[in-house]
């Protein structure tokens, strides 16, 4: 077990929502908690899981840590490497995409100076293209972090940006 791994540790606000996780399934099935820890812990840890996070939520559930891993590397909700402050996050798929969803991507591509899958240099804004958000009623959408912007326009975008903190 590395060092850091044996001081990685959820605050106690965090462990208080772990314990209501815990809640929500039969005590003898922990493991069915991994998908809302692991979020938990990507919120905790900084916006990413790190190996040392995946393994902690993995001593936490009673899970072997490759299995944590195989969840967190299918589900692209999980952040595996660190990311910007605001992870702007562009749907690409089809409902999106027949509403213009490319001019959005182009629009934020150029605002942020950033291909998909990069972040800026000084870690404000990662930019990322997902297949689907779920709102496609509402298409196009972007998500920045938690807060989704639907019915967008490329001037909307722009505003979008320059309204962020």
């Amino acid at each position: 077990m590395s060092e850091r791994q044996e001081t990685l540790q959820f605050s106690e606000a965090a462990l208080r929502q772990v314990e209501v996780i815990f809640q929500r399934y039969p005590a003898d099935h922990r493991d069915s908690a991994v998908m809302p820890l692991l979020y938990l812990a990507q919120r905790e840890f900084g916006g990413w899981l790190s190996q040392e996070a995946l393994d902690y939520v993995a001593s936490l559930v009673g899970m072997a840590p490759i299995r944590v891993y195989e969840v967190a590397t299918f589900y692209t909700m999980y952040n595996l490497k660190p990311v910007g402050k605001y992870h702007v996050q562009v749907c690409t798929n089809i409902s999106c995409w027949l509403c213009a969803s490319d001019d959005i991507a182009k629009a934020l591509q150029n605002r942020l100076r950033l291909a998909f899958g990069e972040s800026s240099t000084d870690g404000r804004f990662t930019l990322a293209e997902v297949e689907c958000l779920g709102a496609c009623v509402n298409a196009p959408m972007m998500q920045i972090n938690d807060d989704y912007y639907e019915n967008l326009t490329p001037a909307k975008v722009s505003e979008i940006i320059d309204r962020l903190p």
